[in-house]
C-alpha cells in the first residue's frame, strides 16, 4: 500500500487558520505539511525574549524583530521561527507576513527542534534565498550560522561559542554572540 500525504497550500492553511481548525494547535506549516511546534522551555522563551530586546535596542529604526511570527515563503511553508529580523513595512504587515525579500534574517533558538531546524528548515530557508539563519543550540550555548544560500542549501555554516558577529544585511552592527546565546 502506497501513503499519500496530503499537502496543503499557503492559503489553504490560512483558510484553515480563518475558519478556526487549528485554533487549539500549535503548528506551522513547512514545505505543505502542517507540522507540530515543540513547546517552549523556559530557557527557550528567556533567551529568545533577551535576544529579541538586545537586537531591538541594537538595530533600532533600521529594522523590526518579530518573535515567534509567521513568515510566509514561496515552498509552500509558513513558519514561525523564534526572531524574524525583517524591513518596517509598517501597515503593510496587515495585509501579509514578511516575504523573503522583506527578511534580513532569521533566528531559532533549540533545544527538542535541534535536528528540525538544522536541517529542514535551513533548507527551506535557503530554498527561498533568505541570506542569512542563525541557530542557537540551547544545550551547548552556541550559535550556528548559514550564509549564502546556493541551490536549495546554505554554502557556508559556522559555528561560534563567543565573541561577535557582522549581519550581512547590517555590516556595520556588531553583534555579540553572548547577548545572542546565553545572556
Amino acid at each position: 500500500m502506497t501513503v499519500t500525504i496530503a499537502k496543503w497550500t499557503v492559503d489553504e492553511y490560512h483558510r484553515m487558520i480563518a475558519a478556526g481548525i487549528l485554533d487549539d494547535r500549535r503548528v506551522e506549516l513547512l514545505k505543505g505539511e502542517i507540522v507540530e511546534m515543540s513547546p517552549e522551555g523556559e530557557p527557550h522563551a528567556y533567551f529568545s525574549s533577551e535576544a529579541g530586546e538586545y537586537l531591538t535596542r541594537l538595530l533600532g529604526d533600521r529594522a523590526m524583530i518579530r518573535q515567534s511570527k509567521p513568515i510566509t515563503l514561496s515552498n509552500d511553508s509558513e513558519p514561525e521561527p523564534d526572531l524574524a529580523i525583517v524591513q518596517r513595512l509598517g501597515r503593510e504587515y496587515l495585509e501579509h507576513h514578511p516575504y523573503p525579500k522583506n527578511i534580513f534574517w532569521l533566528i531559532e533558538y533549540s533545544n527538542s527542534s535541534l535536528d528540525k531546524d538544522l536541517q529542514i528548515k535551513s533548507k527551506i530557508y535557503a530554498e527561498d534565498n533568505i541570506p542569512e539563519y542563525w541557530v542557537v543550540n540551547l544545550k551547548r550555548r552556541q550559535l550556528v550560522v548559514f550564509r549564502d544560500p546556493q541551490h536549495g542549501e546554505y554554502a557556508s555554516k559556522s559555528t561560534l561559542t563567543g565573541g561577535t558577529i557582522y549581519p550581512l544585511a547590517f555590516p556595520d552592527v556588531v553583534v555579540s554572540v553572548d547577548s545572542i546565546v546565553s545572556m
